[in-house]
């Protein structure tokens, strides 16, 4: 389905608001970009120069499958909301903007045990955030220079050569984690407690959460996930918190000794 044809409406906060159904997409879904700030009734190709601290002037509302390299180069001010599936390289580039990916409320399956996103997903991010209620696949956040983002499990070589950003996995990580990780923190759910066998220690340690910063910024990018995604998985963690911090690893360079990052704005995250 063409955006063009997506009847457009207005939020509570006089944002524009478009939706429309996508299936199999010849062309990436939500490489699109604001020509100027009052977006009219469309949103249009052109050049954005729109700041990650810029609030949400415009959101995409999809249902369906996306398929290849959803979100690309998306930029500040714009959140795509996806309810269904994407493929590889979701988020691919983007420096700004949000985008939340959510199976349909009627599905038949646990969202936290299947995959929702494909391969190669935020690869060469530097801003924006991303929330997938569900799994990822292999190179999860690879090349990441700056994104935030909260998933429900990675395959293989998760963060791999990651410079900087925050991710957050609510889940189970495949082999090869970190490697090359130089810069930025992931905080990896470790349940079952394989997680420092998975890892690769030659340039990454692994640390308890237990830092004031670390726990703030944490539980607070767990909120925003139950926030944009009604993720089971998170409602689960919040009910027992302390129980839950306990179980998680603080994955940074051995370089330094990272601090926690301070959170960026989520458009898309207002508190419920």
């Amino acid at each position: 389905a063409g955006l063009a044809a997506a009847a457009p409406r207005r939020d509570a906060d006089d944002r524009p608001v478009l939706g429309a159904a996508v299936e199999l997409l010849e062309r990436p879904a939500g490489t699109v970009h604001l020509r100027h700030a009052d977006l009219g009734e469309h949103l249009v190709s052109g050049e954005c120069r729109l700041e990650e601290s810029e609030v949400e002037v415009a959101g995409l509302d999809l249902t369906g499958s996306a398929g290849q390299s959803f979100g690309t180069f998306l930029c500040g001010g714009i959140s795509l909301r996806l309810t269904g599936e994407a493929n590889d390289y979701v988020g691919k580039g983007m420096c700004g903007g949000t985008i939340v990916v959510r199976p349909p409320a009627e599905t038949g399956f646990t969202p936290s045990e299947n995959s929702i996103l494909g391969n190669t997903c935020l690869y060469g991010a530097s801003g924006g955030h991303l929330f997938a209620c569900g799994r990822a696949g292999e190179r999860f956040a690879v090349r990441n220079s700056g994104a935030t983002s909260v998933v429900e499990g990675v395959g293989d070589h998760g963060c791999e050569y990651m410079t900087n950003g925050v991710v957050v996995i609510l889940g189970p990580t495949g082999r090869n984690f970190g490697a090359g990780m130089s810069g930025g923190v992931a905080y990896v759910l470790d349940e079952d407690g394989h997680f420092p066998k998975l890892a690769n220690l030659e340039m990454i340690e692994l640390v308890p959460v237990e830092e004031t910063a670390d726990v703030a910024l944490l539980q607070e990018l767990v909120y925003r996930h139950l926030d944009t995604t009604d993720s089971a998985k998170a409602r689960g963690l919040l009910a027992d918190w302390p129980a839950a911090q306990k179980r998680f690893w603080k994955v940074r360079p051995k370089a330094a000794n990272t601090p926690a990052p301070a959170a960026k704005p989520s458009p898309a995250a207002a508190r419920v």
